[in-house]
């Protein structure tokens, strides 16, 4: 496939800002999606590269571009693709770059992803390798058809990944997900635990094998000893894994479909939604008679799309569940939600007894998290849901465990901290007032403290500082006045100043909770 080949697919909408005859005839070899100011070393000859320009700001100088360009043109890749989406289009010293440096340039518009250019290049290139010569390609002509068979018939990734690296002597090889799932081993690969799996995935001896998905759909080929073979031949067993990923990917799209539609039965604001239908799409979801259930509800951040791709990968750990990922028709942008169901009786007693996906999920979520420390994850768990129609208050539940989640700040902070919260770990009066939303918890500390809540006046902060100590010492005025180095007779006086203000009486049990419960609302 040559570079003009990719300007007169209509489906990509690609736009030439530079190129001549030289540079548009040139072969595609492979394709590299990088966002890394010198990306030389990453690339191969003859590779395409394919760029969102996040590297790039409008402050740089005309230098950095520069450097980009030629690292391009010394690593000896045939074409730059540039987003258009990061910047609403290609900066013109970017194409001038190119123009010196003699690389075609091609803009790709908001509309086309990474993924479709990079499946165009590659299922060219696989789609018609008897015809092919052999010259361009790192495996041998017998593999690449062997490979192109398999991939047709939908084989196992454990036979495509065994095949793929048979001709080298079948070395322990394995592909990795991003979390340290072993999606495929080769049977000289003993098993790697998933903590091991998942250092493994960062390590000098891995290939991305899908580098448009997202961080948390990423496949990872993993060769834990060095094996002596050219670089490229490895990028090419990791491009056919590639092929193999996609299908599953599709195949992960179209269960999402049906458990959108499960969440909207599950949401729909009539309490007498029919049950006949809430069993079709649990049995669409192949959760019909899974029973009990759990909810979980996942939030990124707004600008994120890998949000679904980040629950479905934490999902995936639990082995004994089937799992309906999608999302709320009334869900938030970077939202997902999942309803989990119970394979086996044995899972459902243990689960039922001492949480254990809530605790397995805990576990992995800072592995989760590391893969794209920029987008903090929070998540929040139901209790287990025994019928389907409780799914609803399953669903509720879950995100109130979410604000719950997103409102903890990490210690010293004022920034919130990702983590997984379950409705039972919502044991005391501060975690329960967590999951409440801010404006509601920030309007019942008003209106409870009265006066007080304007805490700019310094008398006031005084009254508040006390109320909080005698709170806190369980209403003791003796150890509030230690506590404060103050006499008993200040503390007293302080007290009914704050009774007087907020009209509660201290004497009242119900009193001191309402305070205290305003107090961890501020």
């Amino acid at each position: 496939m040559h570079v003009e080949d990719l300007l007169r697919l209509e489906s990509l909408g690609l736009t030439l800002l530079w190129g001549d005859r030289p540079q548009l005839t040139r072969e595609i070899t492979g394709v590299t999606a990088t966002d890394l100011e010198d990306p030389g070393r990453f690339l191969q000859r003859g590779e395409l590269v394919l760029s969102g320009l996040v590297w790039w700001a409008p402050a740089d100088d005309e230098a950095k571009a520069e450097r980009f360009v030629a690292a391009l043109e010394e690593a000896g890749a045939v074409a730059l693709l540039a987003g258009e989406e990061t910047h609403g289009g290609v900066p013109e010293v970017l194409v001038e770059a190119c123009r010196r440096h003699g690389i075609a340039i091609l803009s790709v518009p908001v509309h086309t992803s990474f993924r479709a250019v990079t499946d165009t290049v590659y299922l060219r290139q696989w789609g018609d390798l008897s015809r092919r010569p052999a010259a361009p390609y790192a495996l041998p002509e017998n593999v690449r058809a062997e490979l192109s068979r398999l991939l047709a018939d939908g084989t196992d990734p454990d036979t495509l990944l065994t095949r793929a690296v048979a001709h080298l002597g079948t070395p322990p090889a394995y592909v990795l997900s991003a979390t340290g799932r072993t999606i495929a081993r080769t049977p000289t690969a003993p098993p790697l635990p998933v903590r091991r799996a998942a250092e493994a995935v960062t390590a000098t001896t891995t290939l991305s094998v899908d580098p448009d998905a997202s961080a948390y759909a990423q496949w990872h080929l993993h060769l834990p000893e060095p094996v002596e073979t050219p670089p490229r031949m490895l990028h090419e067993i990791a491009e056919v894994l590639a092929q193999h990923r996609r299908a599953s990917l599709r195949r992960e799209r179209t269960a999402r479909g049906r458990a959108t539609d499960l969440l909207a039965l599950i949401d729909t604001p009539s309490s007498a939604a029919a049950p006949a239908a809430l069993g079709r799409a649990l049995e669409a979801c192949g959760l019909a008679d899974q029973d009990p259930y759990r909810v979980i509800t996942v939030k990124g951040t707004a600008d994120d799309d890998g949000t679904l791709d980040a629950l479905t990968e934490a999902l995936h750990h639990l082995t004994d569940c089937g799992v309906a990922v999608g999302r709320l028709p009334t869900a938030e942008p970077g939202e997902a939600t999942a309803v989990i169901g119970t394979r086996t009786r044995t899972a459902a007693a243990t689960d039922g007894g001492g949480g254990a996906i809530a605790t397995t999920l805990k576990n992995l979520w800072p592995t989760l998290q590391s893969r794209n420390a920029k987008v903090p994850l929070h998540g929040g768990i139901s209790t287990p849901a025994t019928t389907p129609q409780t799914l609803k208050g399953a669903l509720t539940q879950a995100r109130y465990a979410l604000t719950a989640a997103r409102s903890r700040r990490a210690p010293g902070t004022e920034a919130p901290t990702s983590n997984l919260t379950a409705i039972e770990d919502l044991t005391t009066l501060g975690a329960l007032l967590t999951g409440i939303p801010a404006d509601v918890r920030t309007a019942f500390g008003i209106h409870a403290l009265g006066p007080l809540a304007d805490d700019t006046n310094p008398s006031h902060r005084m009254l508040l500082e006390t109320l909080d100590v005698f709170l806190t010492h369980n209403g003791s005025w003796a150890r509030t006045a230690e506590a404060l180095h103050l006499h008993v007779n200040t503390v007293h006086y302080r007290i009914q100043r704050v009774e007087m203000l907020t009209g509660r009486d201290l004497a009242r049990l119900d009193h001191k909770l309402d305070l205290k419960a305003a107090l961890l609302c501020r």
